[in-house]
């Protein structure tokens, strides 16, 4: 028996993904092609925008453009709006999946080297937000992604500059789903656990922080990609059509650990 999933179909929406060309976002614009989406991949690295979307393409022609963008310009991230819709012919979504990462001692961190975290997590959401927010305005329906982290609610060692990032977007994401609902602009968060990428691996494959994130992780286990974007799919779609100021956790059960008798070795 055939079972209807009308309310997760995103055919006929448009959505930009910024950081689109690897990890998350890359797995989040492959979910919204698969559900009938048409995305526009955005990052800052040309090569990888071409590869990003040359990759999705085979998975439905005609459904995937690219865009060259810098979150922490604001001329930059208004032209890729413009070019979403202008290629696609309008804006429904928009994910917030760009970032970076900075491993290092806070007596050690200098403001600069924190400042420019923050700008790409925290305020690149917001030049983001604010551009594609004034589209939905207009039509009075809109959905933001903002992604977060585990560290929008715990910390892990040494990396101050992106936990306060990502409590900023925590922060950044209430306030707007607060403000624009009257407009129609539903805002909500995916705070992903521990999914390691190209970029990030080293830090957990073989260290003790890697096994420290996977004993205290119910699932024994890291996530994938692909479990952040069916996530995504729900949010956009018209199955979440009521889910507005939200964080959906996709973590294996990190954050609700606690101390399990478990790990000390009881039945």
């Amino acid at each position: 028996m055939s079972i209807k999933t009308e309310l997760f179909d995103l055919s006929g929406r448009v959505a930009l993904i910024t950081g689109g060309t690897m990890g998350i976002g890359l797995s989040i614009a492959e979910a919204f092609v698969r559900h009938g989406a048409r995305v526009v991949v955005a990052s800052r690295d040309k090569e990888r925008v071409g590869q990003a979307a040359e990759r999705l393409s085979h998975i439905r022609d005609g459904a995937v453009s690219g865009a060259v963008m810098d979150v922490t310009d604001t001329a930059s991230v208004g032209s890729a709006v413009q070019y979403a819709i202008e290629d696609f012919g309008g804006l429904h979504v928009v994910v917030n999946a760009a970032g970076n990462h900075l491993l290092k001692p806070t007596f050690d961190l200098s403001p600069e080297e924190y400042m420019h975290v923050m700008d790409v997590h925290a305020a690149g959401s917001l030049r983001v937000a604010q551009a594609a927010g004034k589209i939905f305005r207009s039509h009075q329906e809109g959905c933001i992604i903002n992604i977060g982290s585990m560290s929008s609610y715990t910390d892990l060692m040494e990396i101050t500059a992106y936990a306060s990032a990502k409590c900023a977007v925590l922060g950044l994401t209430r306030s707007l789903a607060n403000e624009w609902a009257e407009f129609g602009i539903r805002t909500n968060m995916i705070a992903p656990g521990f999914m390691p990428n190209e970029t990030t691996r080293h830090l957990v494959d073989g260290t003790a922080r890697g096994q420290s994130i996977l004993k205290g992780t119910p699932l024994k286990r890291y996530g994938t990609g692909d479990e952040v974007g069916g996530a995504a799919v729900y949010l956009a779609s018209e199955a979440g059509r009521f889910v507005n100021g939200s964080t959906l956790v996709v973590d294996g059960g990190f954050l609700v650990s606690g101390i399990s008798d478990r790990y000390g070795g009881a039945s």
